[in-house]
């Protein structure tokens, strides 16, 4: 089928008809939308060549394609919005793009989705980001255990060689220790092996230089406090065996 259009001095002049399908092209960004098809099987029905009409096969034909475009896009479009739907109540991390354009990362609950010119969003926290930027889907369970691990991790690598601890170490190490006892078994799951051992190291040592110090506290030669009181009556002491030795 032959396009036919306006032409002066020898250079074809564009109509404002083509204009607005060149528009419309143009800012598809996904390739031709049913409305540019649309709009181009009408361009071909208006410049047609009459002495070459299009026949009406060829006209239904390319009728049968635009109703295809048309179902493919309304199927795309069910199928993104169910997509997003089926995260709202979800935490997701959306990658988005910084001011230097550098990635960057948003993490939220999605509290809803918004269907808007065919595209679905989800909104975190009142802002609508593309269902096309969630980059993970995470579990509420799995994003707590994983931080709790990872500064626990970070405060135990704060610390000096184990060799080189003292009583002003003794309580982070002791806060360290409640820290992962009362981690539950999920928790502790995300702990390396080689991690406890490390923290173990630390509170044995450290138990070495509590026992250091309170030996230092006492003085050379003095005796443990027992507390344990002697039943002595007053005026006696020193006065045992004084009676058997004047009856002798």
């Amino acid at each position: 089928m032959a396009l036919m259009a306006p032409v002066k001095d020898g250079k074809i002049v564009e109509t404002e008809s083509q204009k607005s399908l060149k528009k419309e092209l143009t800012a598809t960004k996904n390739g031709m939308d049913k409305e540019a098809f649309l709009q181009l099987l009408v361009a071909q029905m208006q410049y047609q060549d009459p002495l070459e009409p299009t026949s009406n096969t060829e006209f239904i034909s390319q009728y049968a394609q635009f109703s295809q475009v048309e179902q493919m896009q309304n199927m795309a479009a069910t199928s993104e919005l169910s997509r997003a739907t089926s995260l709202v109540g979800d935490y997701v991390y959306v990658k988005t793009t910084g001011s230097d354009g550098e990635p960057t990362y948003k993490y939220g609950k999605v509290d809803y989705v918004a269907f808007e010119n065919g595209k679905a969003y989800v909104a975190i926290e009142e802002s609508l980001y593309s269902i096309d930027d969630v980059d993970t889907v995470v579990d509420l369970e799995y994003k707590n255990a994983y931080d709790k691990a990872y500064n626990f991790n970070v405060e135990l690598n704060k610390l000096p060689k184990v060799s080189a601890i003292d009583m002003s170490h003794a309580e982070k190490i002791d806060e360290l220790e409640k820290i992962y006892n009362e981690m539950n078994d999920y928790e502790k799951s995300f702990v390396a092996s080689d991690t406890v051992k490390t923290l173990n190291k630390y509170i044995e040592r450290l138990k070495e230089v509590r026992a250091a110090a309170e030996g230092e506290d006492k003085e050379p030669g003095e005796t443990p406090d027992t507390g344990e009181e002697e039943d002595k009556e007053p005026g006696t002491e020193g006065t045992e065996g004084t009676e058997d030795a004047g009856e002798a």
